[in-house]
């Protein structure tokens, strides 16, 4: 099983996500997700999440939150712990991102873009400022039969 984090940064009523559009092979291919990526050998989740959002945006956190841990089970892919965070302060200035677009989408607008159907469901609940949760999606492909919350 691997970890992962997943960060959806703040601001203005918007987060700010990510189209993956440019790598190869990738299982995340069209979708829109927030930014993170997997643990390095002895990260803590929050040592993972500041330097995944670094490398991928060159925003440095200064004020985010450990909101739950989604685990993933599918036909596929080797199954995950995603550490799951919303973030609502940072410095620096935005740079492109190698794995695809970054746009900054009003929070009502989220669930209209092409995502896994599990991230709308945690999604809902970030959105909603809900505590601290866990969650099991298990996939065949890319369709979600089960879900756990």
């Amino acid at each position: 099983m691997i970890n992962t984090t997943l960060c959806y940064i703040e601001r203005d009523g918007q987060y700010l996500m990510l189209y993956r559009n440019k790598k190869e092979n990738d299982p995340n291919q069209g979708k829109w997700i927030g930014v993170g990526g997997k643990f390095l050998e002895n990260e803590s989740p929050g040592e993972c999440v500041c330097r995944e959002v670094l490398e991928e945006t060159g925003l440095t956190l200064t004020s985010y939150r450990y909101r739950g841990i989604i685990t993933f089970v599918s036909d596929r892919w080797e199954s995950e712990h995603m550490h799951l965070f919303t973030a609502d302060g940072f410095t620096g200035e935005m740079i492109p991102c190698d794995e695809g677009e970054l746009r900054w989408v009003k929070k009502e607008d989220i669930l209209g873009l092409n995502l896994w159907e599990g991230d709308r469901l945690f999604l809902k609940r970030l959105i909603e400022d809900d505590e601290f949760f866990t969650m099991k999606l298990v996939y065949e492909g890319d369709k979600l039969v089960e879900n756990h919350i």
